[in-house]
This record gives structure tokens, C-alpha cells and sequence, in this order.
């Protein structure tokens, strides 16, 4: 059995599904293809085969459709292509590189420059100048007026009509581009060239302006690419060099000066700085980074130079992590988009018939004039077009999904977009997910003449060396209030106490309650016990075997946490804590919060609870770092990872928060819940006007110019009505 292949390709001049559609058709027929994907918002094609298939033969099926097609590189670029090969753009629906003087132009999308430099806009343009010479030279000189709005329509016509005939070639025979050419031969042959001209015109304009805000939609995602600077500063052999960017090893050390731009994804080896994370992850405040955190590429660094360590090269950083997984998730269809396209593979062939039959039944049984009734069967053709209902939900999915990456939200896909809506409970995790995930100093108790500050310092003197996060949160505390930590002198642990040392003449001991709990006063002793209560971890400090004080630490809730937990009460979700941790700390939080807790749970264990509130009705999400969840985040209808762009955090469950906000969570639920609203409006205008127009030209009140206006013109207002999920809230 051969082994299956994948080759990716970036196509040139998609607008719609339709486009998808045909090019989908074309090439499942060549032997040898396994499956194939198409994203129009993407302007990809990803093609499984088994080995035998020739490349070449699905390229030229695909540009024989009137497309451009580019082989991908590994990395996800396009290779050089000639300008030859380049870019047939496509006139709307119908692929607009014609075949005349002066039209063979090829341009990649209209998103690379402005609309009168493609292809596509010149075609326009020149069936719009052709109109307006026939209409007047009509006026001078009547006699000639039909055979100059036939040439002012076959020029725009031609191409049409040759996208139409490879497309049914193909094994597409009811495109688009068919039903316009049946519908502008067919008003040449009972006298109404004028219209049909006018018609092939108002078409071109209506593709012409769904093709700009498809290259918006296109534009919104992958401008994200531009944000990562070309070049970076290399630190090598002790020099400084300028290299580009993309060449950059994992474990190279790079400078980053005040206001640039960071070129890879990397640690902080020294340095301290305000990064403005907004391009990745949607957070409108800088964010302080001091050595050892992490550190994305693209995002803005502030006001100190940098030493990081480049942690992964530049075709797998976050940002082009992001805009791969957006890619790919614009790919995997919704259940509503699966539907839809089930449903116009009947209705194109049913306007076809339904038009047939009005063109042809009433002049057969009432008598009714021929050139009347085919008028309006050729109507109803143009009125059926399919092209606004097709795209009202792919347009409004795509629209979601680049807007939310934009802010740190991905969605693997439109069912999990779609999913995300009817959510009713949410599980999330503890440690990392409602909290930072790092015990901080909370409680300083003096039990003796030292201050706070004189027990904090010479605390971190004995955890000065350690990574415990016990002891890091006292070294940061220390740092944050700019004490001085000085070295002890023969510090070392004390197996099953703590640590122990000397320094400035003191002998010093850091040990924990149970170590020291014969020497606790009762005060003491309840002053520990009310503070574990808290859910606190408690450390004593003893100085020359003398009991001075205590310090208590606790892994603090995000400071967004509450609001976050209220937004999504707010929406009447049920909301629990799921936690492998003790449950005196996991109560803790919770009582914090203010929500249900479930703790001291195993993996597995945390799997049947949310298996049990399934059971019990409830749709459920599971929220957690993608790691010790994975069991849950699997069972649950969406599993949400929590993360900084790691690796698990984008590619273990359903959906990630990239900089680890509770409250998007519920903003995750909004993104959905407006996307649903905006398909359903979609929809609507696309139906509803073709409903009216529908009935309208039936009793003749109506004719060819409305009818297009009604399938292009639906067409744009579908699409634009999808872009504005492309807008921020708030």
C-alpha cells in the first residue's frame, strides 16, 4: 500500500466558497488524491495523495479553473513563482484573466494592491467603459445600438463563460459562472443585449467588491506575519552582528535594543523591560519582564535592552504557530457550514429546473408570450445564484477566527467556534489557570524585636541559591522591595526541615512548622494554624535558635480571576473547580472566588467529574495548562488550554488563551455567540432577498437588473456584515 503524501499550495484569487468548491471538485478527480482541503480566507489548498498522483496534473486542473497555484514550502511560504505562473485573478466568480489584448494580466489577490491595478479590477473597468461606448454610440446611432451592448457584454462575458466550461469539465456544471452565461446568452437571444450587458457589468462590480473584502478578511490574519522584524542582533564569539531573523538557531543569544521589536520567540538571559504584548496576545498593558521569563516574537520591547535566548526558530514561533493553526482551523467546516453546503449542492440544480419550468409551462399551458416568460426564467436564474448563501457562514466563521487570534483567542476550527456558544458549564483548574501558578510572600509576622523587612532579608539569604518556588517566591519579594540579600556562609539543607546557614554573624534557619513545632508557643501555634487555614504554606524563621518570625506564601488568584468567574455567571454558567491540590488551599481560593470546589482530584478523577456534569446535562468546557489536564480537557464538549503560546498550550486542546486571562474565557463563549447571531443575519439577507425578488419577478414588477442586484448584491452585504466581526469590542 503507498504511502500518503501531503503537498500544500497557496491558490490565487479565491473569493468564496464557490471557488472552493470547484477547485475541491476539480482535483478530488485526479487519480490518486486521497482528500483534499481548501480555505478560501486562507487562499490555501492542502492536498492528500498516495504518491502516485502527478503534481502537476492537479496544478494545471487548478489553474485551468482560472487560479493561481503556488507550491507551499515546508516553512509555509510560498516558492518563488514567475509572473507568468503568478496569479490568473479571478472576476469574482468567474476568473477574470481573459483572454484578450492588453487583459492578460496576473496578480496573486487583490490584498496586493490596489483594486484597479488587478486583473480583475482592469476587466471591470473595461466592461464598464465598453457599456457606457454602447450606450451612447445607441443614442447616435440606434440601428447599431445591439450589436454594441453584444460586444460591450461579450467582453465580459468571454472569460466568464470559459471559467464556466472548465468548470464543467471539471465535474462542476452548475457554477455560478454557467448559470451567468445561460442567463446573458439567453437575453441576447430574445432581444436584450442592452440588459444583458448591463447585467455582465453589475456582475463584475459585485465580485469585484466581494473580492476586496475577501482579501481584507485574508489581510487581517496574515498581516499578523509582518509584525516580526526581518533582521535581529546576534551575540556571537563576543561581537555583535545584524543577521536576518529567519536564520536564527535554537540557543543563539540575541540583543534587543529599547523600542524594537523582538525577532524570535526566547528567554531572558539578563535585562529588564515593559514588552508590549498587544500584536500576540491582546493585552493592552506592558507587560514587566525580568530574566527567566518569556518572551514572544513580534512583540515591542520597551525601555531596557534585552539578552534573550532564541527557544524556537522562526517558522515555528508563536506568531507563526498562530497563523498556521488559524490557517488550518479555517479549513475544518462548523456543522452549519457542513449543512449549508450539503443544501446548495440540491439548490443550484433546483433553480436551474424551477427557472426551466417558468421559462417554459406557462407559454405551453396558458399561452402566455415566449419572450416573456423566458425574461423571467432567466431571472429567477440570476436570482438563484447561490453565492451569498454558500458564503454567509465560511465569511462570518473566517471573519471570527482571525479576529480572535488577533487577540490571543484560537479556535481549532468553526465546530469548535459554533460549540463554544451553547456552553453551560465550565471546569476549570487551579494552579496556572485561575491562580498565576507561583506562591507569593502574602504574611510577615515579627514574633520578636526584627522587622518585616529584616525577616524577609535574611530568609532570602538562605534561599539566595535555591528554585524552589517556595523559595523564589521569597527571593522575589525580597527584590521587589529592594532588600539586601547578602551571601551565607555554609548554607545548606537540613533534610526534612528546611535550610540552614549563617551570615553577619547570626546563625539562621529556615524550617517548617512541624520542625519546630515542640519550640511553638501556643500563640504562636494558633497565629500558624490560622494562616494554613488560609490556605497558606507556612515557613519559621529562627535566628541563633531563637523563633523571630514567619513568612506565609500562597499562590495568589489572577487579578482578573473574579471578574472573569462573574462575566461568566453572568451568562448562567455553572462554574467548578477542579484541583489536585489540598483542600484547605483549594477552599481557600475558592471561598475567594466565590465558586464551587472540587479538590485533591487525579487526573482520572478530574476526567469523571466532568464526565458526571455531562450526565447531568450540561454542555461542558474544561479550562487548564493543556499538561495534567489533558484527560479532562479530551472528555469535555471544548477543552480550553490556558497558556503563553507553549507549545501544549496550542496544540493540546480545542481552543488556547494565549496570555492567560480567566475572563476570556468569557469572551471565548461571546465570540461564538456573535458569530451565530451574524450567520443567522447572514442568511436571512441572503434568502430573504432573493424571496422578495423572487416574487417580484414572477409577477413582473421586476427584471434581469434586480436580479443581479439581488445575487451580487446580497453577496457583498453578506460579506461586509461578516467583517465587522472582524472589528474590537470595547
Amino acid at each position: 500500500m503507498a504511502e500518503t503524501s501531503q503537498a500544500k499550495y497557496r491558490v490565487g484569487g479565491m473569493d468564496c466558497a464557490s471557488c472552493a468548491a470547484k477547485i475541491d471538485t476539480a482535483v478530488r478527480r485526479v487519480p490518486g488524491v486521497e482528500d483534499v482541503s481548501v480555505s478560501v480566507t486562507a487562499g490555501t489548498m492542502t492536498v492528500r495523495h498516495n504518491g502516485s498522483s502527478d503534481l502537476g496534473t492537479i496544478e494545471k486542473r487548478v489553474t485551468g479553473l482560472g487560479y493561481s497555484v503556488v507550491p507551499m514550502a515546508a516553512g509555509g511560504k510560498a516558492a518563488e513563482a514567475s509572473p507568468e505562473k503568478a496569479g490568473h485573478d479571478h472576476a469574482g466568480h468567474s476568473h477574470d484573466e481573459a483572454e484578450i489584448p492588453g487583459l492578460h494580466g496576473h496578480d496573486h489577490t487583490l490584498s496586493t494592491g490596489p483594486w484597479w491595478k488587478s486583473s480583475k479590477g482592469r476587466l471591470t473597468i473595461l466592461s464598464g467603459a465598453a457599456f457606457v461606448i454602447a450606450y451612447a454610440a445607441g443614442h447616435l446611432v440606434p440601428a447599431i445600438a445591439p450589436y454594441a451592448f453584444m460586444v460591450a457584454m461579450l467582453i465580459g462575458l468571454v472569460p466568464i463563460a470559459r471559467r464556466a466550461v472548465m468548470a464543467a469539465l471539471a465535474g462542476t456544471p452548475f457554477s455560478i459562472e454557467m448559470l451567468m452565461t445561460i442567463a446573458a446568452v439567453g437575453a441576447v437571444v430574445i432581444n436584450a443585449a442592452e440588459e444583458a450587458a448591463a447585467v455582465v457589468f453589475l456582475f463584475l462590480v459585485g465580485e469585484l467588491l466581494e473580492g476586496v473584502a475577501a482579501g481584507r478578511a485574508r489581510a487581517s490574519i496574515q498581516s499578523l506575519t509582518a509584525l516580526v522584524p526581518k533582521s535581529a542582533l546576534l551575540e556571537e564569539n563576543g561581537a555583535t552582528r545584524e543577521v536576518p531573523a529567519e536564520t536564527l538557531a535554537v540557543g543563539a543569544i540575541i540583543l534587543v535594543r529599547p523600542g524594537d521589536r523582538i525577532s524570535a520567540d526566547g528567554i531572558i538571559v539578563s535585562g529588564e523591560s515593559a514588552i508590549d504584548e498587544a500584536p500576540v496576545t491582546g493585552e493592552s498593558v506592558p507587560v514587566r519582564k525580568t530574566p527567566d521569563d518569556i518572551v514572544f516574537a513580534g512583540t515591542v520591547n520597551g525601555d531596557g535592552a534585552l539578552r534573550i535566548r532564541v527557544t524556537a526558530a522562526s517558522a515555528d514561533n508563536t506568531i507563526a504557530r498562530v497563523v498556521k493553526l488559524v490557517e488550518e482551523a479555517q479549513e475544518s467546516k462548523a456543522p452549519t457550514e457542513r449543512f449549508i453546503d450539503r443544501f446548495s449542492r440540491y439548490y443550484t440544480p433546483g433553480v436551474v429546473a424551477v427557472a426551466a419550468l417558468v421559462a417554459i409551462l406557462p407559454p405551453l399551458i396558458t399561452g402566455g408570450a415566449w419572450d416573456e416568460w423566458i425574461y423571467k426564467g432567466l431571472a429567477i436564474l440570476l436570482i438563484g445564484c447561490p453565492c451569498a448563501l454558500v458564503i454567509s457562514t465560511p465569511a462570518a466563521i473566517a471573519a471570527s477566527l482571525s479576529a480572535g487570534a488577533r487577540r490571543g483567542l484560537l479556535l481549532k476550527g468553526g465546530a469548535v467556534l459554533e460549540g463554544l456558544g451553547k456552553i453551560t458549564a465550565v471546569a476549570l483548574d487551579k494552579t496556572g489557570t485561575l491562580t498565576e501558578g507561583k506562591p507569593k510572600v502574602i504574611d510577615i509576622v515579627s514574633f520578636g524585636t526584627l522587622t518585616q523587612a529584616q525577616i524577609l532579608s535574611r530568609a532570602a539569604v538562605l534561599e539566595r541559591n535555591s528554585s524552589h518556588p517556595l523559595a523564589l517566591a521569597i527571593l522575589n519579594r525580597a527584590t521587589a522591595d529592594k532588600l539586601p540579600v547578602p551571601p551565607a556562609l555554609e548554607a545548606s539543607a537540613v533534610a526534612g526541615k528546611g535550610m540552614s546557614g549563617r551570615a553577619g554573624g547570626e546563625k539562621l534557619d529556615l524550617f517548617s512548622p512541624a520542625a519546630v513545632r515542640e519550640r511553638l508557643t501556643a500563640e504562636q501555634g494558633e497565629a500558624i494554624q490560622t494562616l494554613n487555614d488560609d490556605g497558606k504554606t507556612v515557613s519559621i524563621l529562627l535566628v541563633n535558635d531563637t523563633i523571630a518570625g514567619l513568612i506565609a506564601m500562597r499562590d495568589e488568584a489572577r487579578d482578573d480571576a473574579r471578574a472573569g468567574l462573574d462575566a461568566l455567571k453572568a451568562r448562567g454558567v455553572k462554574i467548578v473547580m477542579l484541583t489536585g491540590d489540598n483542600a484547605r488551599t483549594a477552599q481557600a481560593i475558592g471561598k475567594q472566588l466565590g465558586i464551587d470546589v472540587r479538590a485533591e482530584l487525579m487526573p482520572e478523577d478530574k476526567q469523571r467529574v466532568v464526565g458526571e456534569l455531562k450526565r447531568e446535562g450540561f454542555t461542558v468546557a474544561k479550562v487548564g495548562d493543556g499538561i495534567n489536564d489533558a484527560p479532562a480537557l479530551a472528555a469535555a464538549d471544548i477543552g480550553i488550554a490556558m497558556g503563553g503560546g507553549t507549545d501544549v498550550a496550542l496544540e493540546t486542546a480545542d481552543a488556547a488563551i494565549l496570555h492567560g486571562r480567566v475572563g476570556d474565557v468569557a469572551e471565548m463563549i461571546a465570540l461564538s455567540q456573535r458569530t451565530m447571531r451574524n450567520i443567522f443575519q447572514n442568511i436571512t439577507i441572503a434568502l430573504g432577498l432573493k424571496a422578495v425578488f423572487l416574487v417580484t419577478t414572477i409577477i413582473g414588477v421586476t427584471g434581469l437588473w434586480p436580479a443581479i442586484l439581488a445575487d451580487t448584491g446580497a453577496t457583498v452585504l453578506v460579506t461586509m456584515n461578516a467583517l465587522r466581526l472582524l472589528k474590537p469590542r470595547g
